[in-house]
């Protein structure tokens, strides 16, 4: 994806436009997603245990939206930066298969809130692994299906801060599920009254974008309006980061636009 000035640049992947890798095995397994019911039954299902029965932020079909835009708009920059991927290439399968992995991964990341919030991750492990069983079949053979199959499950895991990713494909998945962090995804349990942490800092964070970095491959630009922010922005994001194998690659900086002078908090650079 060519980052220019609009307002997708660095947030919508857009499978027309030109991108750092082979896109067309990509943009047919996402033409797969959007048309598989099972899968868009389970990012519905996902949301109900979250935020109807917890208060918690969005985590369904909007959520994956983003994180999967977020995650492939990441990729392509750090591609177009020249870093390398290693968990398609140390199984000698294609270039063209890492941004497979990760927008997988990004789909079925959180699958295992139809069990229960807590612990998700883990319970997303076998219902993604059934999915994948399937949807695979249509792309690999029984061998590359198989390794790219361990690659998503390895994804889907690491999202979670406990995990630390092994594959630069699986930093990416856990680091764009921080990305997802603009007021637009607490506004479900904020109208119904939900006032954690979680919920009032995200009201708090205006914009994200990516683009090119000076000196970074990836420069995450973050706009906020409270210092409430910084809770995403540290807690969150830095803590996804971390142990992720990209932070050598993303500079963060955020900023906080209010101007009526009571800012607490100008500006973190990470």
């Amino acid at each position: 994806m060519s980052v220019d000035s609009d307002d997708t640049s660095g947030r919508i992947y857009d499978p027309e436009a030109d991108h750092a890798f082979p896109d067309g095995r990509l943009n047919a397994v996402l033409d797969t997603i959007t048309a598989d019911e099972e899968i868009q039954a389970y990012l519905e299902a996902q949301n109900i245990n979250p935020v109807a029965r917890k208060q918690y932020n969005d985590h369904g079909a909007k959520h994956i939206g983003i994180v999967r835009n977020r995650a492939l708009c990441l990729y392509d920059l750090l591609k177009q930066g020249g870093v390398e991927f290693n968990g398609a290439a140390d199984h000698g399968l294609d270039e063209a298969d890492e941004a497979v992995i990760i927008a997988l991964a990004t789909t079925l990341h959180d699958i295992g809130h139809v069990v229960h919030r807590d612990s998700h991750p883990y319970y997303s492990i076998p219902l993604a692994a059934d999915i994948l069983d399937d949807l695979l079949d249509e792309f690999y053979d029984v061998r590359q299906a198989v390794q790219i199959k361990g690659e998503v499950l390895h994804a889907i895991l690491c999202h979670h801060t406990e995990e630390n990713p092994l594959t630069l494909e699986a930093g990416v998945v856990r680091v764009a599920d921080a990305l997802d962090m603009e007021r637009g995804r607490s506004r479900i349990p904020y109208k119904r009254g939900g006032r954690g942490i979680d919920t009032v800092s995200s009201q708090a964070i205006e914009t994200v974008t990516l683009s090119p970095g000076d000196d970074y491959p990836v420069l995450v630009e973050i706009a906020m309006n409270n210092a409430a922010g910084v809770y995403q922005v540290d807690n969150l994001l830095k803590a996804k980061l971390k142990h992720s194998g990209l932070e050598e690659h993303v500079r963060i900086v955020a900023l906080n636009t209010r101007e009526d002078g009571n800012q607490i908090v100008e500006r973190i650079e990470l």
